[in-house]
């Protein structure tokens, strides 16, 4: 695919960057970007809402394609804090690892991590779908009410603490699982579910090799005797 369009960092800023891309918001079709010396700038490719493409040549900091709609965001190195953070719909790909609150009250889209995912992995995820191909850390999950976590990995503590409605899968060992998080039944609807998401992300995997986590859903109103769980 040719490019269209190239913003290297070394000469543009990361405002020229990101207006070049909201011009277009709204658009049906736009040029490609190809963004080159990310070398860890914060806030890259955010607020984008058109379906264009967009590749990152090197590591981002923090919120890197934050509040992204439509648009097909790939990062060709690891991600700060916040990546894809309210995500609407879309892809964002990250080649590498990402830091703390990947995918963070993500709505919608999709967000694959193909490395592994520090703390607080879909924290207070609203309908998006996450797919780690590594590990991820601590409190991932926690409060997420809608969407998928999917971690071909290990998880850490907490996992899914506080869960709502999402659903958590996990190949490998998870350390423990947060208030109101417990493992659930892994049906035949399920697995084909979840192998139909790992062939849209591009990982490949067995769903029929992960456990399925969920709810116990004893949190959804206060009850005094689970006081101490609050």
């Amino acid at each position: 695919m040719s490019t269209d369009k190239i913003f290297d960092l070394a000469h543009s800023t990361v405002r020229e960057l990101n207006q070049a891309l909201h011009d277009l918001n709204g658009h049906q079709a736009g040029p490609r970007f190809e963004v080159r010396n990310a070398q860890g700038e914060h806030a890259l490719a955010v607020g984008i809402a058109a379906p264009l493409i967009v590749d990152i040549l090197g590591h981002v900091g923090y919120y890197c394609a934050g509040m992204n709609q439509h648009a097909t965001v790939t990062i060709q190195g690891n991600a700060g804090t916040g990546l894809a953070e309210n995500i609407m719909s879309g892809v964002v790909r990250v080649k590498g690892n990402a830091s703390q609150a990947a995918a963070a009250t993500g709505r919608g889209g999709l967000v694959v991590i193909e490395g592994d995912a520090s703390a607080r992995c879909g924290i207070s995820m609203k309908g998006v779908d996450i797919v780690v191909q590594g590990s991820v850390g601590h409190m991932s999950g926690f409060m997420a009410q809608r969407g998928r976590l999917v971690v071909c990995g290990d998880a850490g503590a907490a996992l899914g603490d506080s869960l709502y409605e999402a659903e958590i899968f996990v190949r490998g060992t998870v350390a423990d699982l947060g208030a109101d998080c417990i493992e659930k039944e892994m049906t035949a609807e399920h697995i084909v579910a979840l192998d139909e998401l790992l062939v849209r992300a591009g990982i490949t995997a067995r769903a029929a090799d992960f456990k399925r986590f969920g709810s116990a859903r004893k949190l959804y109103h206060f009850n005094i005797d689970h006081a101490d769980v609050y």
